[in-house]
């Protein structure tokens, strides 16, 4: 019998505000301003959104799988905004510090998918 896994209330907090931040990133996708950069850059920033979305999902899953997906999506989050000179410090501290809380709690999380 598999060992039931009881997930922390930080990690249930940090992974409702991680949706809700991926939900409100999609509607960036579609913005003006992205367009104007090239026509695949909506593509781009819509595919980084949608596995840092994923990510989330998978972490509250309690998956490390999950972790991982996180930290790849927040470094090629990092390089398109340099790449778009429009680096987001406030996003990159939240990023990190879910990082650091995400790693906390990396032990209790399952191997398996």
């Amino acid at each position: 019998m598999e060992a039931i896994r009881k997930r922390p209330v930080i990690l249930t907090i940090i992974c409702i505000l991680g949706i809700l931040w991926s939900l409100l990133n999609f509607i960036f996708v579609f913005s003006p301003f992205i367009r104007k950069i090239s026509e695949m850059a909506p593509a781009i920033y819509g595919i980084i959104v949608a596995v840092q979305f994923i990510s989330f999902i998978g972490t509250w899953h309690m998956k490390r799988w999950g972790v991982h997906l996180f930290i790849a999506a927040f470094f090629a989050k990092i390089i398109f905004s340099i790449m778009i000179d429009d680096v987001s410090y406030v996003g990159i501290v939240f990023s990190v510090a879910f990082t650091v809380f995400f790693l906390i709690f990396y032990k209790r999380m399952d191997e398996e998918l």
